[in-house]
């Protein structure tokens, strides 16, 4: 029984680790092809500006900021992914700003949200955790999913606990079957409960996945 249990821990926390190194890799990727390039597209601006003696008619100048525009607001957006907004301050601006993107690029996704606007104190890197297992958890259920699907977030404190839920509710009976016996759900609650000494467990029933974090 004890090996058994050692064994399933150790696949939940390859595969965590697994995910957030590929994370790590998605944003190198997206530096060394996007931001670096920038930054050499910049310079090399900056280098036939001398050599026209600063001739710059309107229209240049209007393209030269806003290149620099979408470079700052790369830096910031580069830098919400690796370490989130708020997180130190308030977990629910820190899920607001995580979410946002699933919001604004994924129209047929209707999302509800019950999140108190403030929070407990607590560690930043536990709740970096909860917002990576969020993360986690809609990119395993939502990602591929192209039809209309209804999203519910709540964040509560329970005594000295907090609860995260998500219900996620599906279109077909299909698409529920699919997405709650995904081995990787499974791995998710077993980091999860590894990570924060806390809980996590996923239940189905009609349409519906729910998943509860506890911490």
């Amino acid at each position: 029984m004890f090996l058994k249990t050692y064994c399933r821990i150790q696949q939940a926390l390859q595969w965590w680790f697994s995910r957030q190194s590929l994370k790590l890799f998605i944003e190198a990727k997206k530096i060394h092809d996007g931001l670096l390039q920038e930054s050499f597209t910049i310079r090399r601006s900056l280098d036939l500006l001398a050599q026209d003696n600063l001739s710059l008619t309107i229209n240049k100048t209007r393209e030269y900021l806003k290149q620099a525009d979408n470079f700052h607001h790369a830096l910031v957006q580069l830098s919400d992914r690796l370490f989130p907004a708020y997180i130190q301050d308030s977990l629910p601006l820190a899920l607001e700003c995580l979410l946002e993107p699933w919001l604004t690029s994924n129209s047929h996704l209707c999302f509800h949200f019950d999140i108190p606007p403030y929070w407990r104190y607590e560690p930043a890197e536990q709740s970096l955790i909860v917002l990576r297992a969020l993360e986690e958890l809609l990119i395993l259920t939502l990602s591929h999913v192209s039809v209309p699907t209804s999203i519910f977030i709540s964040l509560k404190q329970q005594k000295n606990m907090g609860q995260l839920m998500v219900q996620i509710t599906y279109p077909d009976q299909s698409t529920v079957i699919f997405y709650s016996t995904l081995r990787e759900l499974k791995y998710l609650c077993e980091s999860f409960r590894f990570l924060t000494s806390g809980t996590c467990f996923c239940r189905k029933q009609n349409l519906s996945i729910t998943c509860y974090f506890y911490w």
